[in-house]
């Protein structure tokens, strides 16, 4: 009865371990999924914006326009 209760607790004991050990792992991988998410919408908007002011594009003409406006009125 003694060695089988020894048994008992050993196999508890490692299956809270185990469980302690995979909960830090797998909440380390979330963050890191969080972490690659944020920095690939973060480049992907990037993109977007830097393709929007791009020369030729209508932001950028509309940008251009109004430094002419106020270089020709501050002179």
């Amino acid at each position: 009865m003694g060695k089988a209760l020894v048994f008992l607790l050993t196999v508890i004991g490692g299956v809270v371990v185990v469980s302690w050990v995979a909960d830090l792992l797998f909440g380390a991988l979330f963050y890191l999924i969080v972490g690659a998410l944020v920095a690939g919408g973060a480049l992907w908007l990037y993109g977007r914006a830097k393709r929007e002011i791009a020369p030729g594009t209508r932001t950028q003409r509309r940008i251009e326009a109004a430094a002419r406006t106020y270089r020709m009125r501050n002179r």
